[in-house]
């Protein structure tokens, strides 16, 4: 009952004319921008981040909320009309989406992906209500050890399960803790990876960090290979559904979600096994298996509600423990960070009231965001339009004012610069993002929790293992370590048994 009443308060919050005007903003804002080609939702937040600066921290995460929902939503209109997901958990989307489009179905498709983000969007934020809280009980009992051994699994999780290659995943992650560390040691006053430069002696902050490897480096590296004439784009008018077309889209969408919520709050869950995951089992349920592959509207329903209830089950881990499950999370854990924000089980202590605004946030910017799309979904297309040069030209300009409004330093856009460099390094030789930023968010953490466990036990390794937490944790995290190799003992044994049969 609590948390309900706390709900209810934070809606209380939100439903003023300015708040009210805020989150529709926010929406309009992340949907503008989530729906240009080559944009997913991380980078919408990422460039979109230094808009909220200035703003009081709850009408700051009520534009947010606009912002992350609407950036989830924009790549789906990508992902159907031009066959181009902006992130790879739009690629099934793409999938039967397309060819719907190609079909004369656009509007359909659109429609199903647009109120199926609404009915997945709205249960996942329902099952946040009811799961967060638990999870932040448990997460109050445990210590430092255990927080240690849980970015160790963070870490682990984001290289090794990840991507195709865990060398390359643990070179992102290696480069994302060299970045972390660079500033003053809080524990011995010395100053590491400086330079002798006076600006890097706080360190570089995050903002500049996801705004350089996510808008910059995706820029660069789209620019670089795109055609510079505008895509073609299918035409597409009013989204709209008939009988037939909810009668096939509501079971997927409830599928979806259940997929979604759970894999968007594991660590390295994300969104791309559900997706796929969903897409497989409309495919095996439906009643018209002739139509997979050629435009089935159960193809686009399933995983677009898996993709939003995901995006929602990442806020669990992020608000209860502080931890990053994907990209998307991790530029929104620095958007906490921003205001003097830890997220963590002390968070819906210290900051009630900001942490139940932003979950009632959650509610209406779905709405509007459901609002919004259906009449609009004419002019996003037309949005698709734009040229390429005056496209990654104008993230480049917001990219670069969003950095320099952090610290109103000049130096901040050379760093800018540099590490846009290095996000389009990391994408010619197929270095993963996300390792780099929960390393860079989350390395600092983990070495403070290191230390205060060691200083707990007088420099004792043995202080690194706590309770049965982290016994658990670091038999899961050896278990992924190993994996590759018990599976190809597994597999040689299997054949083996089969030979001499």
């Amino acid at each position: 009952m609590d948390n309900l009443g706390n709900l209810l308060d934070g809606f209380a919050n939100v439903v003023t004319p300015m708040n009210l005007l805020i989150a529709l903003l926010g929406v309009t804002i992340g949907t503008a921008v989530g729906v240009l080609p080559g944009i997913g939702p991380a980078m919408t937040v990422a460039l979109l981040l230094p808009v909220t600066y200035g703003m009081e921290p709850t009408q700051a995460f009520i534009m947010f909320a606009g912002i992350f929902y609407g950036g989830m939503y924009g790549g789906s209109t990508t992902s159907i009309l031009l066959n181009t997901p902006g992130e790879s958990s739009s690629v099934v989307t793409a999938i039967e989406g397309n060819k719907m489009a190609k079909a004369g179905r656009a509007a359909q498709a659109l429609a199903t992906a647009a109120i199926g983000s609404f009915v997945a969007g709205t249960i996942a934020t329902l099952l946040l209500v009811v799961v967060t809280p638990p999870v932040v009980q448990f997460a109050i009992s445990l210590g430092a050890p255990d927080y240690f051994a849980l970015m160790l699994l963070s870490f682990v999780a984001v290289t090794a399960v990840l991507g195709a290659s865990r060398v390359r995943g643990f070179a992102s992650l290696l480069i994302g803790l060299v970045i972390g560390t660079i500033g003053i040691d809080a524990v011995s006053g010395q100053q590491r990876l400086t330079l002798g430069i006076p600006q890097l002696a706080d360190g570089i902050d995050v903002v500049v960090v996801a705004v350089g490897i996510f808008a910059v480096g995706e820029a660069l590296w789209i620019a670089a290979h795109l055609r510079r004439r505008a895509a073609e784009v299918i035409p597409v008018g009013r989204p709209w559904m008939g009988r037939q077309d909810w009668k096939r889209s509501w079971k997927p969408w409830l599928r979806g979600t259940a997929y979604g919520f759970p894999f968007g709050a594991l660590p390295a869950g994300g969104a791309e096994i559900p997706t796929f995951l969903s897409y497989a089992t409309e495919k095996k349920l439906t009643k018209h298996p002739e139509e997979f592959g050629r435009g089935a509207i159960e193809g686009v329903a399933g995983p677009e509600a898996a993709n939003n209830a995901s995006a929602a089950g990442t806020l669990v881990p992020m608000l209860a423990i502080g931890l990053p499950t994907n990209a998307t999370a991790a530029v929104m854990l620095a958007a906490f960070q921003q205001y003097g924000i830890q997220p963590g089980p002390l968070l819906f202590e210290r900051e009630s009231g900001l942490v139940w605004t932003l979950i009632a946030s959650l509610f209406v910017g779905n709405l509007l965001l459901l609002v919004l799309n259906l009449p609009l979904a004419p002019a996003w297309a037309r949005l698709l339009r734009i040229p390429r040069p005056y496209l990654y030209a104008g993230i480049l300009f917001f990219a670069s004012m969003g950095a320099y409004a952090v610290n109103a330093q000049p130096f901040d856009l050379f760093l800018l610069l540099t590490l846009g460099l290095l996000g389009f390094g990391m994408r010619r030789f197929g270095l993963p993002i996300l390792p780099l930023i929960v390393g860079v968010i989350l390395g600092p953490r983990a070495e403070l929790q290191g230390r205060r466990a060691l200083q707990l036990s007088g420099g004792e390794l043995h202080g690194l293992l706590g309770g049965w937490v982290s016994w658990t944790i670091y038999a899961v995290v050896l278990v992924v370590l190993l994996w590759p190799v018990l599976g190809r003992f597994v597999v040689r044994g299997v054949r083996e048994r089969l030979v001499t049969r």
